[in-house]
């Protein structure tokens, strides 16, 4: 029996058919799962798509067994977009939601990681890793020194994040000067929960997967959540910058072949 990885290939989306595969796994998930919406979406065809897909890279996960011409062969998906690639009046997923001045003037070379899902078939196993594994090879072929986006809390109720949002603002804030704030419209407290009330466990149990990913490697949260009632989702900001890293996150991260 082949190994499940022997089935799979990551690369940058190269025709039409990946993209549109791509959309329709992201309709799956943000849609038809967290029931997501928003005004380029596609019911009728199921795509879940925005104004960022034409010039963000969409690297993908492939599963060779699946034909392109169902549109299903694309199994997981991270999409990402180069600093060096936002100049004039060109924006950031990010901007819509945080401001980011404190990344811009930082100066340093950044990279937006957004819209990351995977099909429910696929997760838990050696799917991510592949898809950690091909994004690690995208910032060290272009010296990315800091990773960011937002993820995700499913719903708007932040009540019932207390413990998840209040960890996040006690033990992983990031530094004020290259600390994001969430746009007023938008914006939600995450000091819920007085530090001596905060119970770990609950935090942890409440916090999703990437999250906790994010966390392992160092990361780092901005200034108040923000609540997307489109997505029905509170996002966190998030940014991992490489060179603050410990050296066991490092390691964390080394493993997975995303630094030098």
């Amino acid at each position: 029996m082949m190994p499940e990885g022997a089935y799979f290939e990551t690369r940058l989306a190269r025709r039409e058919a990946d993209l549109l595969s791509a959309q329709r796994l992201r309709y799956r998930v943000f849609v038809e799962e967290l029931g997501a919406d928003g005004d380029l979406v596609d019911h009728e065809n199921r795509l879940e798509r925005d104004a960022f897909d034409p010039v963000v890279d969409h690297l993908v996960l492939v599963d060779r067994r699946r034909p392109e011409s169902d549109l299903e062969h694309v199994v997981g998906v991270y999409r990402l977009l180069p600093g060096d690639r936002i100049g004039g009046n060109d924006r950031f997923y990010c901007d819509g939601e945080y401001d980011l001045s404190p990344l811009r003037r930082s100066g340093r070379r950044v990279l937006e990681l957004g819209r990351s899902c995977m099909a429910p078939d696929f997760r838990g196993g050696s799917g991510m890793f592949l898809l950690w594994s091909a994004l690690a090879e995208y910032v060290l072929d272009r010296q990315v020194e800091v990773l960011f986006g937002v993820a995700s809390f499913h719903g708007i109720d932040a009540g019932l994040l207390a413990q998840p949002l209040s960890w996040l603002y006690s033990h992983h804030l990031a530094p004020e000067g290259m600390r994001p704030r969430a746009r007023p419209e938008g914006y939600q407290r995450m000091d819920l929960v007085p530090e001596a009330r905060l119970d770990r466990r609950a935090a942890m149990a409440g916090m999703p997967p990437l999250i906790k990913a994010y966390l392992r490697l160092g990361g780092v949260v901005g200034e108040g959540a923000f609540l997307d009632h489109a997505f029905n989702t509170t996002d966190v900001f998030l940014m991992v910058d490489t060179a603050a890293m410990s050296a066991r996150h490092r390691r964390f991260y080394e493993a997975r072949g995303l630094t030098e």
